[in-house]
This record gives C-alpha cells, sequence and structure tokens, in this order.
C-alpha cells in the first residue's frame, strides 16, 4: 500500500490552499496510483469536516465503524491553477471553488500572479543580470522543449529575468546561486532557456547532464535539480487582498549547507 503523504499547508482559507510541493512529486499525474498533489491534497481536504464537494455538499469523513455511504465519498473541489515540473519543488495555490479558480487563472493570464524561483546553475552567468527572451517549442513525445525560431509551428515566446546573488568557487565546476522571476510559464521554461545561455541547473539531466557531467564526472546522475520556487504573488480571488507567500532563504534545493533546519514557509496579507 502506498505511504500516505502528510501535506505542507502553508496557508488555507474557504477559497484557496497554498502548499509546499516537495521534489519528486507530480502536481498531476495521469498515472493511476500515482500519488500526486492533487490527490494528496483532495485527501487532506476529505478528512476535514464540514469541507465541500465539487457539487457544493459536504465531504465529511465517515466515523469509524459506520457504513460509508455515496455522499459520504463526494470528491472535494480543487482547481490546479498552476504547476511545477515533478523535480521541482516550491509554493503552489489551489482553488477550493469554481469562482476562484476562473479569479486566479484570471491573474496568472494577465501578469498580475508573481511566480519567483531559486536555482543553482552552473558556471557564472554573465551578464549578472538579465532578461531572457526566447521562442520555445515543446515536442510532446520526448517531453522536452527547445528554443527556436519565431516562426517554427507551436513556438511560444517566453521570458523570465534572472539575478545573480552569489557564487560558490569551493567545488568544481563553480556554481552560482540565481533568483528568477517568471514573467511566463512555459514547459520547462527555466530549465532551457537557462541551459541555453550557456548555464544549465545543476542536477538538470534533461538539458544540462552534458555539460555538469564534463565538469564533475560521476556525480550528475545523483545530483537533485537544484530549483525551487520560493515565493508567489497574487491578489485573493475573494477580496482582492495583496499575498505574498516566502519560503525561507535557508530552506530547499538551493541550500548550499547541509547542516540547516528546516522553517516554516512565510506569508505576508497586506
Amino acid at each position: 500500500m502506498p505511504r500516505t503523504i502528510t501535506p505542507e499547508i502553508v496557508y488555507e482559507d474557504s477559497d484557496i490552499i497554498v502548499c509546499r510541493k516537495p521534489a519528486g512529486v507530480p502536481t498531476q499525474s495521469a498515472h493511476i496510483g500515482t500519488p500526486d498533489m492533487v490527490s494528496i491534497l483532495k485527501t487532506y481536504l476529505v478528512s476535514i469536516p464540514g469541507e465541500k464537494s465539487q457539487d457544493g455538499q459536504s465531504s465529511m469523513p465517515v466515523p469509524a465503524g459506520k457504513h460509508a455511504s455515496s455522499s459520504a465519498r463526494r470528491e472535494p473541489y480543487l482547481a490546479v491553477i498552476h504547476r511545477l515540473d515533478q523535480p521541482v519543488e516550491g509554493l503552489l495555490v489551489f482553488a477550493k471553488n469554481p469562482a476562484a479558480a476562473k479569479n486566479l487563472n484570471r491573474q496568472l493570464t494577465s501578469s498580475g500572479f508573481g511566480k519567483y524561483y531559486r536555482a543553482v546553475v552552473c558556471g557564472v552567468p554573465e551578464p549578472s543580470e538579465g532578461t531572457l527572451e526566447d521562442y520555445l517549442v515543446k515536442d510532446g513525445r520526448s517531453n522536452t522543449s527547445r528554443v527556436c525560431t519565431k516562426d517554427t509551428p507551436g513556438a511560444k515566446l517566453s521570458r523570465l529575468h534572472y539575478k545573480v546573488i552569489g557564487t560558490s568557487g569551493e567545488t568544481e565546476p563553480v556554481t552560482s546561486r540565481v533568483e528568477i522571476r517568471l514573467d511566463t510559464g512555459r514547459h520547462h521554461q527555466i530549465r532551457v532557456q537557462m541551459a541555453h545561455l550557456g548555464y544549465p541547473l545543476v542536477g538538470d539531466r534533461k538539458y544540462g547532464e552534458a555539460f555538469c557531467k564534463n565538469k564533475n564526472p560521476g556525480k550528475s546522475r545523483t545530483e537533485l535539480l537544484r530549483l525551487c520556487a520560493f515565493r508567489l504573488e497574487f491578489k485573493h480571488p475573494g477580496d482582492g487582498r495583496k499575498m505574498i507567500f516566502e519560503l525561507p532563504e535557508d530552506t530547499g534545493s538551493c541550500i548550499e549547507r547541509s547542516d540547516i533546519s528546516p522553517q516554516r514557509s512565510g506569508c505576508r496579507i497586506s
């Protein structure tokens, strides 16, 4: 029997739920029996007395020893607003009702939704701060994306801003810690654009293995992808409050030290 995964809930109310996705867990999987954040959170929501299902009725769990009726097993409503690649950890927000989902999706497509990442890349990017604009096209057969020309069928404009916040020359290869703000949300966007720039993410076996393997033979197969979605900004879909969620700087897959104790995620509401 698969182990039960307890979600790390950062914030929750009647409209939204913000959680921290662990690395290795997909946001949503089409494979039956594969734990993903959607199924993990629905299991969590079902355990809460009075939580509403997709049709607006209670999905309260059945007390021990009682027969579970079909109404007691109704699936709670949970809408995926944005996604993180399976090997990426970090913050995700889900909507708990259709109105909240509609509002958040509108923000996501109208640049009112802020997504920020920390990454560790091979080398020292030059310049140390910049905006990358490329056209990307996805290959569904290989589950990869690549930089292409504007007139390539299926090409989509992709834009991000990066800033180097530190470098490490103690080990080979030299690596840099980078903060990234996504202006668009394309398939594997950060990984593809940083690799195209010449500074692939450490641990990226799809787009940077050859580079990192040449610099540090034998390690690329065991290195985790060093990418973490550490900050989310959006307006609350119910009352319009500005909401900012942020992971502590010394946690996540982009930690340089291994002796730091995990901290709870932070939340600011204005």
